[in-house]
């Protein structure tokens, strides 16, 4: 199976002592770990204010996690966890991977249809190429095979 890449980002209370917030993630590196996967970074954002109020507080402390996994229960263990954690009030895991996977076909697709379609030439005065250049219809006779007009 593919190695999936993981944000896991969870809130919780403002009041929570630092000692409590690295046990959590001391929990989630270890569950992590079990299940064969592995926290590739963890960021302690701090305090911030939140858009709305989430269990009755307006502000929480923001932790991140980046994560590799090869199997999909992994996720739902971490999120078992959090969820019955009781300083912890919101969370939410985004699979990366196939983000990823959907920029880089769109990029590929982007690039197949720039090499299908021709170049306009770049400049102040380039536009249209003249019919005669672009074989549009046919070229005029040259000048010394005209008949003299009687």
């Amino acid at each position: 199976m593919a190695d999936r890449l993981y944000d896991l980002i969870f809130i919780c209370m403002p009041t929570t002592p630092e000692e409590e917030v690295a046990k959590i993630v001391g929990t989630l590196e270890q569950t992590a770990s079990e299940h064969g996967g592995k926290v590739e970074k963890v960021e302690k954002w701090g305090t911030r204010k939140m858009a709305y109020r989430v269990a009755k507080q307006r502000e929480g402390l923001y932790v991140y996690l980046a994560l590799h996994s090869t199997e999909g229960n992994l996720i739902k263990e971490l999120e078992r966890r959090l969820k019955v954690t009781d300083a912890v009030i919101k969370y939410m895991t985004v699979r990366l991977d196939e983000e990823i996977k959907r920029q880089q076909k769109l990029v590929a697709h982007r690039e197949h249809r720039a090499r299908r379609r021709p170049r306009k030439a770049a400049g102040p005065g380039a536009g249209p190429a003249p019919a005669a250049a672009s074989g549009a219809g046919p070229a005029p006779a040259p000048a010394a095979e005209q008949a003299p007009a009687s």
